[in-house]
């Protein structure tokens, strides 16, 4: 049993033979050793913060799916910052936000996303619907094969967790 804790024998040697076959295995699928090695790390954090004890009967694998998961979460975020960047590239100049506040909204953007990232699928695309393609809740409700009732149920989930994990900049 390999309990998360990073002085557990079991964590330790979980690590000690599995990083650097994970490392390379992400070295082959990004070709970029700073960001392989970056994922490689974050995987292993993830079984910390798990705080549980987990019967990990193939470790590779485990680990794989742990880090591909990862990746797809980095190139979502990517995608994301490139996307917003592009858009604001397109504004005259005199409508351009500063670099800090580029940082800032970038840096809010890639937290609605974290926070969307926990909710149900139906949830998450039920929020998208409404905010990046303007639907109503009736054309999402047909879309997702729910009621109306489950669309502002969801709605009303999502816009509160997005609201509470992006923090006021503002405040002192």
């Amino acid at each position: 049993m390999l309990a998360a804790h990073p002085s557990s024998p079991d964590f330790q040697s979980l690590y000690s033979q599995h990083h650097g076959w994970l490392l390379g295995w992400l070295k082959r699928r990004l070709h970029d050793a700073g960001l392989a090695s970056d994922l490689a790390q974050d995987t292993f954090i993830k079984i910390l913060v798990a705080r549980s004890s987990n019967d990990i009967i193939a470790p590779r694998p485990f680990l794989a799916t742990i880090a591909r998961r990862l990746i797809a979460n980095h190139c979502r975020r990517e995608e994301l910052e490139h996307a917003y960047t592009d858009a604001l590239m397109h504004l005259p100049p005199a409508h351009a936000p500063s670099p800090e506040t580029l940082s800032i909204l970038v840096e809010s953007l890639q937290l609605i996303d974290r926070a969307l990232d926990t909710l149900s699928d139906k949830a998450r695309n039920a929020f998208l619907m409404a905010h990046l393609d303007g639907l109503t809740y009736a054309e999402i409700a047909a879309e997702l094969q729910v009621s109306t009732h489950s669309v502002k149920k969801y709605l009303s989930q999502a816009n509160l967790l997005c609201f509470f994990a992006v923090p006021d900049f503002a405040s002192p």
